[in-house]
């Protein structure tokens, strides 16, 4: 099973090539630079240094959300393109699964965090255990004490991963709520990367979540900026 996978959810930008588990290779860069500059050369590049062509492909992959509304439908566009001219079906995966799979090999909970701005968070809880990530709860739009509500009750120890970890983990350290239980995941695992996106994709390919590429869609979690201005001024 050899795949793509492409991601472009927040600043980081990236794609991998996979065989099964295993990463035949990935580029990533982490600067503020469009996607649409970045997403699709970054591909083409590694699918050249690979010596594979769309066509040696089994799916295609990418992360549908949350994040940014203009990355997403950037990196979703790129794949849905990508998987039509070949052919093939598509993978969606959650963003916060996706960074949840970065610990696989932890013990305990992944809190996956994206800072949405507006003092909320997008978050995602996943219990690991054995190399595994399963779902602890719906992904979700919250505030940063809702969040930590939400951890007081959940599998002790707790690993913040996503680009809101830290400003999560500043926050909910103030309350000494609880203590050397929260831990910020280490830098290199802190943010979105294809390769770990990739294995959430195996996974869901594994339980036939493949599709259409006219069927993928994002998942924004919430309304962008323009809609929700556009329903305060009238007053909903």
């Amino acid at each position: 099973m050899r795949y793509l996978v492409l991601e472009g959810s927040a600043t980081a930008a990236s794609c991998a090539l996979l065989e099964d588990q295993k990463v035949l290779g990935e580029f990533y860069v982490n600067i503020p630079q469009t996607h649409s500059q970045t997403l699709l050369p970054m591909a083409q590049n590694l699918l050249a240094t690979c010596g594979t062509v769309p066509a040696d492909l089994d799916f295609f992959a990418v992360t549908r959300g949350p994040g940014s509304f203009t990355g997403l439908r950037i990196a979703i566009a790129a794949a849905k393109g990508l998987a039509m001219a070949a052919e093939k079906p598509c993978v969606g995966v959650s963003t916060l699964e996706g960074l949840a799979w970065n610990l696989s090999g932890f013990e305990g909970t992944a809190a996956a965090v994206m800072d949405a701005r507006c003092g909320q968070v997008y978050a995602g809880l996943f219990y690991l255990c054995e190399g595994r990530v399963a779902r602890a709860g719906e992904d979700r739009a919250l505030s940063i004490q809702e969040l930590g509500e939400k951890l007081d009750r959940i599998k002790k120890p707790v690993f913040l991963v996503g680009d809101g970890a830290e400003l999560c983990y500043n926050r909910l350290s103030e309350t000494g709520a609880f203590g050397d239980s929260l831990r910020l995941a280490p830098p290199h695992l802190r943010y979105q990367r294809a390769a770990a996106v990739g294995a959430a994709a195996l996974a869901a390919w594994g339980r036939n979540e493949g599709m259409d590429p006219g069927e993928l869609v994002p998942a924004y979690l919430r309304l962008p900026q323009a809609e929700r201005e556009l329903l305060a001024r009238k007053g909903k």
